[in-house]
């Protein structure tokens, strides 16, 4: 049934799709299409905030040797190659609704992989130890019934580590933001890799600058029964956020 409160992250975009049901279509396309280059656009887009940090946040959540991690949204395994420095391969699943990332992951770590929507997780409730999504957020339709699923999936006392970027309190730093993720880096993407690299990048921009802000999305994980929700700013636009499901 259809959640009567969704809260979607950004408003429609029509310069990339009509409307709500048109966004999935249009998400696991551009992702299929850009597989191939998106590991190499990533280190134009990501500022720094690269291996040492999704490892030093995967750690500060609580993943640790023996944990059996779900990393949603894996696309290419940027956070589940890290991953598998703190727990083994074998621990970790990858979801993606991308066909074309999931065979880039394949391509490079010995996980298991699923195909699969991040609102429509396919495994056991309490089955997980710890769920992970890099950047990912502001592509599901709707916060609410996402955060829910991931409460459900997760053991009593598992953990949640949620990695985004967003706008920055600072006039001057969100003018840079906007002209460099917004024009410099959709330029080179689609002078180094593609020009589906471009829209890609120019569509990861206009969430970013659309996207709800931070106090919403901590406000949603408490609402959907999260315990201990906190987030850690990094350069005053890199958010983690963390919670725990409760043990009652």
């Amino acid at each position: 049934m259809p959640d009567q409160n969704p809260c979607p992250p950004h408003p429609v975009l029509p310069a990339y799709y009509e409307n709500g049901s048109e966004r999935a279509v249009f998400i696991r396309s551009i992702f299929d299409r850009t597989a191939s280059y998106y590991d190499r656009i990533n280190s134009i887009f990501s500022l720094g905030s690269g291996k040492w940090y999704r490892r030093w946040m995967l750690r500060t959540a609580g993943l640790r040797q023996g944990h059996r991690l779900l990393d949603v949204a894996t696309g290419t395994g940027l956070v589940a190659q890290e991953a598998a420095t703190l727990t083994a391969p074998a621990n970790i699943v990858g979801l993606d609704m991308s066909p074309g990332m999931l065979a880039e992951c394949r391509r490079k770590l010995p996980i298991q992989v699923v195909q699969a929507d991040a609102q429509a997780l396919p495994f056991a409730e309490n089955s997980m130890d710890m769920l992970s999504m890099g950047y990912a957020l502001r592509h599901v339709r709707d916060l609410n019934a996402t955060f829910r699923g991931y409460l459900q999936v997760l053991k009593p006392g598992g953990n949640l580590l949620i990695l985004e970027i967003g706008r920055a309190r600072s006039p001057a730093v969100q003018a840079f933001l906007r002209f460099y993720l917004g024009k410099v880096v959709p330029f080179l993407s689609g002078v180094t890799a593609s020009r589906e690299s471009r829209t890609l990048m120019a569509y990861y921009w206009d969430t970013i600058e659309q996207c709800i802000p931070p106090e919403q999305i901590l406000q949603n994980l408490k609402q959907a029964g999260f315990a201990n929700v906190r987030k850690h700013t990094s350069f005053g636009v890199f958010h983690a956020y963390m919670a725990t499901k409760g043990r009652d």
